[in-house]
């Protein structure tokens, strides 16, 4: 399908975009992972393929390709059809608010809906605060917390995993960004190794519940396991931090958290806790906020749920 005999008649960077493109619908790939259609997912990765940007000058689509260029082209094909990788771990680069950021199979690929969020600067649910200090729990790629650092350019941001080659990846894209200045980040499992308070706790923790785990498309299987997975009802992992939370919030702090198509478990386990659910216009769903008043009332109920009582 993707050697060299096949591809011969294909020379020019319009060839290929319409051959990718052919090949993904007959494929009926999953998108999600940054795109949502085969159109868009071919100019993806022919164009990072070719070190090109996404909206190229159709004026340089009919340029023929080196017989380099090809075969790092069928390479990356037969990846994304044959082995079903999403196209951000081909290219070794996703984006998030427009910031480039590397990734590799050691971490997800951001897709968060925090993102529309960060843009508004966290209002209305700061209530006019200003973040002094954040917190990015299970940080993975390091895409949320520098994120952060962008929209609130005097704040420390602090971000953690437990994954030492997440935490490795995080360190090169803080790097990559020049904010070494504000953004640590540290081992810790969940809040366990975390040291001082915060304005603002961000977290997408794992929340792939039992369920879903065994009915997920081809491209997830190639994402860590260790950040997707939660238990039987995909809480396992937020329950905790629900639980912990409000002892590393300062007042008038709020803690985000993402938890997919897993907030309907949560909902259902905590009837009379007040979880605010912002609405996204730019699409996502599962996330919610609370406040450390909401956290320290709410306290003993999260710990008897994720078993520290």
């Amino acid at each position: 399908m993707f050697d060299a005999n096949t591809l011969a008649p294909l020379q020019t960077i319009q060839d290929y975009l319409r051959y990718a493109y052919s090949k993904f619908r007959e494929a009926d790939l999953f998108y999600g992972h940054g795109t949502d259609n085969a159109w868009d997912e071919a100019v993806h990765l022919v164009a990072g393929v070719l070190h090109l940007p996404w909206d190229v000058s159709p004026s340089l689509l009919a340029g023929r390709l080196t017989d380099m260029e090809k075969e790092a082209l069928a390479i990356a094909l037969k990846r994304r059809v044959v082995d079903r990788e999403p196209v951000a771990y081909i290219l070794g680069e996703s984006w998030f608010m427009g910031l480039p950021f590397k990734v590799t199979p050691d971490v997800l690929i951001p897709r968060s809906p925090l993102a529309e969020m960060l843009t508004d600067e966290l209002q209305p649910w700061l209530e006019g605060l200003y973040p002094e200090r954040i917190l990015d729990l299970c940080c993975g790629s390091g895409c949320i917390g520098i994120a952060a650092a962008y929209v609130f350019e005097d704040t420390e941001v602090v971000m953690t995993d437990i994954s030492d080659p997440a935490i490795d990846i995080a360190r090169e894209n803080i790097d990559r960004h020049a904010v070494s200045d504000r953004v640590t980040v540290v081992k810790s499992d969940l809040l366990g190794d975390v040291e001082g308070t915060f304005d603002v706790i961000l977290t997408n923790p794992p929340y792939v519940d039992q369920p879903d785990m065994t009915s997920l498309p081809p491209e997830f299987l190639h994402e860590p396991r260790l950040g997707l997975e939660s238990g039987e009802d995909g809480l396992d992992a937020t329950k905790k931090i629900l639980a912990d939370a409000a002892n590393y919030l300062n007042e008038g702090g709020i803690l985000v958290c993402e938890v997919g198509n897993s907030i309907d478990a949560l909902f259902e386990q905590f009837p009379d806790v007040m979880f605010i659910c912002p609405e996204f216009e730019h699409g996502g769903h599962g996330v919610f906020v609370l406040t450390k008043e909401q956290l320290v009332a709410h306290q003993d109920q999260f710990k008897a749920a994720a078993g520290t009582i």
